[in-house]
């Protein structure tokens, strides 16, 4: 059977990237994918099941591990007592994004793909699920430091979501302008650096 052929399915996830990051994921053809891949569209068919099959199968291990880590770096600054997460929230986040970058560049072809070639798929608001759950930890933040601005509602959820957005955001450029690995962590760093300043201005 096609599918016991050692090699097809890693020929067809190579072609598949190519393809992908070339015409995006509406405009590719499963049937360059195969010729590319030496391989007929049934044996696609066969292992992915469509072309939205096949696109999950190459991006849907990095994004759900990137939410994997993104949740579990939340859950650890948020397991800190009120007064050490308020002393050491700057620190912390330069400290984790890096892990973050480095999966990222571990990945970096599915990020593009994600970010440039998903639209038409289910990926195509992944950065919207990153910024919910941002939001979601923020409020938990400002509630346990006692944040005055969002008790007495200056600050509002939609502003802290435009400006989590804006940072997710301006992060993923560092994917959309293939910069490399050691200028976007310097880019990333600045970037943190300006976000946190802007915070302080309204968490208080």
């Amino acid at each position: 059977m096609a599918n016991q052929i050692a090699g097809v399915y890693e020929k067809i996830i190579e072609c598949a990237k190519k393809e992908f990051l070339e015409k995006g994921f509406l405009n590719a053809s499963l049937r360059t994918i195969a010729a590319a891949a030496d391989t007929s569209t049934g044996s696609i068919y066969t292992r992915f099941g469509d072309k939205e099959g096949l696109f999950d199968a190459i991006v849907s291990p990095a994004i759900d591990g990137l939410k994997s880590m993104f949740l579990s770096i939340q859950d650890d600054f948020h397991s800190f007592p009120a007064d050490v997460q308020k002393e050491s929230m700057g620190k912390y986040t330069k400290s984790r994004i890096q892990d973050m970058i480095d999966f990222i560049y571990d990945n970096y072809d599915e990020f593009r793909l994600l970010l440039d070639a998903s639209y038409g798929t289910e990926y195509q608001s992944f950065l919207d699920e990153l910024v919910d759950i941002e939001v979601d930890y923020t409020y938990r933040y400002m509630k346990v430091t006692g944040c005055r601005s969002t008790e007495s509602g200056e600050v509002s959820e939609t502003f802290i979501h435009i400006i989590v957005t804006a940072y997710f955001n301006g992060f993923f450029e560092i994917v959309r302008h293939q910069m490399p690995k050691k200028e976007a962590e310097r880019y990333v760093a600045m970037l943190s650096d300006y976000h946190m300043a802007g915070f302080s201005t309204v968490l208080y």
